[in-house]
């Protein structure tokens, strides 16, 4: 530590440093093929400010008719093939990050949002639930003006593509994808005896409402497989799942159990006409593979599965590099 400065001698290095680290991010965003800075959306402005042709970095938020505010991404060529990514709970569209670098790098435009009650979006108390969900997407395409997206969803996320694609997606969606995600339906009922017991979700719900803080560090070790022999633990992965569940309201993460335990997307899945491709490890402990991704694709029109042998729920970050080119392959197509 530094003692002998004076304190404007070392308000000066502050403010060097600072310049030298904002022109490194500029540097290193130009670089980047398809990217480059730009200012970001007025919070308060509900349109898009994109113009034809433009490459830029942009986000804000987007303003419904109910007054909820959503924050969303938007990054890469406007003439570029939309990607549009649907984060599960209780995380945020930074849970896509190792997706959208690459694909923004291979010049496509590349979308995510907070999905309602959070993350940056409005910390909402009523409307979190997955009918709200998917028609809060069809304002955020509606606003953005996206058009042939291909919509991709982890988890919670993937339940969100799978609905708002047979209901909002007609003419506006080219392919889909679903990852590590909930469909057709998770909780074990009469109807669906091998179900997740409804025990675990009230766990869930119990560890969101009073412990929040702890139970979202402990989940992350069965998220990423971390209790498997051999498994590398990343400190920096488990830290970044809890940061996201924490910016987020705790109300919406409560009432968001029920919705991927219990929602029953059975009928969506048969609705959706378009190519649905639906990727899954086969040891996830959250959304086990047999309930759900290996139902999933037989219900569907033009449904494709992959699914990948020891590979967990948080695959898409913990084996970033394999989705990515399974997901690009599945996008040229």
């Amino acid at each position: 530590m530094e003692t002998n400065k004076s304190s404007s001698e070392i308000a000066a290095s502050r403010r060097s440093l600072l310049r030298g680290s904002v022109g490194a991010l500029a540097v290193a965003a130009v670089s980047l093929p398809g990217m480059s800075l730009s200012g970001t959306a007025n919070a308060a402005d509900s349109k898009s400010t994109h113009h034809s042709g433009e490459t830029n970095m942009e986000s804000g938020f987007i303003t419904l008719k109910d007054g909820v505010q959503i924050f969303f991404k938007d990054w890469g060529p406007k003439d570029g093939q939309v990607v549009f990514f649907h984060h599960g709970w209780p995380l945020t569209s930074d849970d896509w990050d190792s997706q959208m670098m690459f694909f923004l790098a291979n010049g496509y435009r590349v979308v995510a949002h907070d999905r309602r009650g959070h993350g940056r979006s409005t910390q909402t108390s009523t409307g979190n639930n997955m009918n709200t969900y998917c028609a809060d997407v069809a304002e955020v395409v509606a606003a953005l003006k996206l058009k042939n997206a291909i919509h991709v969803g982890h988890s919670t996320g993937g339940g969100e593509v799978t609905r708002y694609v047979a209901r909002y997606g007609k003419g506006l969606v080219k392919k889909a994808v679903i990852i590590g995600a909930i469909p057709p339906v998770m909780i074990k009922s009469d109807k669906n005896p091998d179900g997740v017991p409804k025990e675990v979700f009230d766990g869930i719900r119990n560890g969101t409402a009073y412990n929040r803080s702890q139970f979202y560090q402990d989940i992350t070790i069965p998220f990423y497989g971390y209790n498997r022999p051999g498994a590398k633990v990343l400190q920096a992965v488990r830290d970044n799942w809890w940061r996201q569940g924490m910016m987020g309201g705790i109300k919406a993460a409560y009432d968001c159990v029920e919705v991927f335990s219990e929602t029953d997307f059975t009928e969506d899945l048969k609705m959706i006409d378009v190519p649905v491709l639906v990727m899954h490890g086969e040891d996830d402990q959250i959304a086990p593979f047999q309930v759900t991704g290996n139902k999933s694709w037989k219900l569907l029109k033009h449904g494709q599965l992959k699914s990948y042998p020891g590979f967990p729920h948080g695959m898409p970050t913990t084996h970033a590099e394999v989705i990515n080119a399974d997901l690009l392959a599945f996008f040229k197509a």
